[in-house]
């Protein structure tokens, strides 16, 4: 969840490194470093906190003419927060360091080891046994010294290693945790955790695989195995996002951007796979078979937070069209149960980065038993799209804010291709239903266009009334009942409010004990095929004298009747309602948070790509 960027090339170093890691800090923000050569020297500059620390004391310093570095923002997980904690790492020398992300899972054997034999620590973090291991190991050449040492580590990790002594070489290593190379036609490299860091200098990527290395210079680089040595072959890809995209372009936050990208994120996720004539969707990518998707006998769908919402309400989905029954699983606790896969099944996980550790671990099991896997996924050349069988890309483009957005309703529209993909192939939907599906699906992203200005008026509106709450309670019913789990998510993530997502059928069952005038509650209340019923648990918050906001469809009385608050939204079919009822609770969430003065874009705790267990 750290970021790491790295440079070697003609270029003064220290900009570089900075202008990657304001693209990475959404990947972690306690503490932030830097290093460069400089008189044959390495220098080493800390922070605790956020990366304008990082600047602001480099602002104070002369200007560095050093053209090879690495950078680090942390979210920390050995050790506080601090400036002893922060990355880069330094050997016993003081003539190597590196940068990591991840977690050394046997680091207490090793410390303790290396504490016998002298070395001295000077943190408290995992990443530091990192540093004399390749000390323990280093005496002509830093690649071999990487390799023996990383041979002794148990856990995850992605690094970057420098040493005085090769001062033209910077070293990369992965396992488990995602890294990338960028190379530039001037002949400089660069390495990153993520594609935004690199798209200010190069679209040019090379994706690091699971026990590869690969060492930068100017002018070349090279791909190794970690065990072996032996060089690998790899393909360069063009990413056909640009560095504008990971930009706030005048709005407030990334999140606020993020929510207001969301029609065109849509519009990219269906374009050229959808015929609304027909209702017929293509999609080459999966790389299966017909025959091999139609002969499936169950779908498990495996994701983490806001992933996990939309596998929720994908289950609705594919078990109405496709005919075919479904589990949703959390990924942490997927793997750990007893999984009853086998090629009958097919195992789809969903991820915006493709690199997220419980879901990756969920992929690989599914596939040593033997399972389909279809990853859904936004980052081209990820891990996980690169070890799935095929793949449903969401084409949302970079997404900044910690909170995910644009990502989410890209997914769902990427399952509802899938679940009419499916319905056709196994002829569980009829044409005239695949087409009101395809039709409704190609309205929305200008639907939610012409009411994303008007919805972020009135929730603004909203907010001030209810910024101020302690607790908040969602409800939903149905297809909707995910996105009542979506909204407080969302609220918790971003405001700090304790927030619950309950099924509206549920509310008798416990949850309607908390409420009372201090409480809102928030209910998604389409006219449905259970309208009926959420109008009745609603007017049991009613009569209990909760604070009710209603967000329902235009025309409906019954929204100004009983609630304290409206909203009111255009009819959709009522399939793709989870994809707009998702916009009004995204933008309640960011006003509320924004007037509590929260950061946004970089909620306290949160990381964007969870890729540590």
């Amino acid at each position: 969840m750290c970021g790491i960027v790295g440079y070697v090339g003609r270029r003064r170093v220290v900009p570089i490194l900075l202008e990657g890691l304001k693209r990475l800090e959404y990947r972690g923000y306690d503490s932030a470093g830097i290093v460069y050569l400089e008189g044959g020297e390495l220098v080493k500059h800390r922070s605790e906190g956020k990366l304008a620390n990082l600047e602001e004391k480099m602002e104070r310093l002369p200007e560095v003419e050093s053209t090879i570095g690495l950078g680090h923002t942390r979210w920390a997980t050995h050790g506080a927060p601090s400036e002893r904690n922060a990355h880069p790492h330094s050997d016993c020398t003081g003539r190597l360091v590196l940068v990591h992300n991840g977690i050394i899972e046997n680091y207490h054997t090793l410390r303790a080891d290396l504490l016998a034999r002298g070395h001295v620590f000077t943190s408290e973090t995992d990443t530091e046994v990192l540093a004399h291991l390749v000390e323990e190991h280093l005496e002509t050449d830093l690649v071999t010294a990487v390799r023996r040492a990383l041979a002794q580590v148990e856990g995850s990790f992605a690094l970057g290693v420098m040493w005085a002594g090769q001062p033209d070489t910077l070293v990369a290593a992965r396992k488990q945790s995602p890294l990338v190379l960028g190379i530039r036609e001037s002949g400089g490299c660069l390495m990153a955790s993520d594609i935004p860091a690199l798209l200010p200098y190069t679209n040019q990527v090379v994706f690091l695989d699971d026990q590869e290395m690969a060492v930068l210079r100017l002018g070349s680089w090279q791909v190794l195995r970690i065990d072996s040595g032996e060089a690998v072959v790899k393909e360069m890809q063009t990413v056909f996002w640009n560095a504008a995209m990971a930009e706030k372009a005048g709005y407030k936050h990334f999140m606020l951007k993020e929510i207001y990208e969301q029609p065109q994120a849509i519009l990219n996720t269906f374009r050229g796979r959808l015929n609304p004539q027909t209702g017929a969707v293509e999609l080459p990518e999966i790389g299966l078979a017909p025959e091999r998707l139609a002969a499936v006998e169950r779908i498990s769908l495996v994701a983490c937070g806001t992933s996990w919402h939309a596998a929720l309400v994908a289950k609705y989905w594919l078990e109405k069209w496709a005919g075919v029954p479904v589990e949703v699983d959390i990924a942490s606790e997927f793997r750990y149960r007893r999984l009853l896969l086998n090629e009958k099944v097919l195992v789809i996980p969903i991820s915006q980065s493709g690199e997220t550790a419980d879901t990756l671990a969920g992929l690989r099991r599914a596939r040593e038993m033997g399972a389909t896997v279809v990853t859904i996924c936004n980052v081209v050349g990820s891990t996980m799209t690169r070890e799935a069988h095929g793949t449903i890309y969401t084409h949302a483009g970079p997404e900044i804010g910690v909170a995910s957005t644009k990502a989410f309703t890209s997914q769902l529209t990427a399952l509802m291709l899938l679940t009419l993909h499916l319905g056709r192939l196994r002829r569980t939907i009829a044409d005239e239903e695949a087409r009101a599906l395809a039709q409704g699906l190609l309205d929305l992203p200008g639907l939610v266009e012409r009411e994303l200005p008007r919805l972020q008026a009135e929730t603004a509106v909203i907010a001030e009334e209810f910024a101020r709450s302690r607790d908040f309670l969602y409800l939903g019913r149905g297809v909707n009942f995910p996105i009542a789990l979506e909204g407080a998510l969302k609220l918790k993530e971003i405001s700090y409010i304790h927030a619950e997502g309950y099924a509206a059928g549920e509310l008798k069952h416990g949850p309607i004990a908390l409420i009372d005038r201090e409480m809102p509650v928030l209910a998604l209340a389409p006219r449905d095929g259970v309208y009926d019923k959420v109008v009745s648990n609603v007017e049991e918050v009613k009569a209990r004298h909760g604070r009710l906001i209603l967000v329902g469809s235009e025309g409906d009385e019954n929204l100004d009747r009983i609630g304290d608050r409206a909203l009111a939204l255009p009819a959709v079919h009522e399939d793709l309602a989870p994809i707009l009822y998702t916009v009004p609770l995204q933008l309640l969430a960011y006003e509320i948070a924004s007037l509590r003065g929260c950061d946004v874009d970089q909620p306290r705790n949160l990381a964007k790509s969870v890729t540590v267990e």
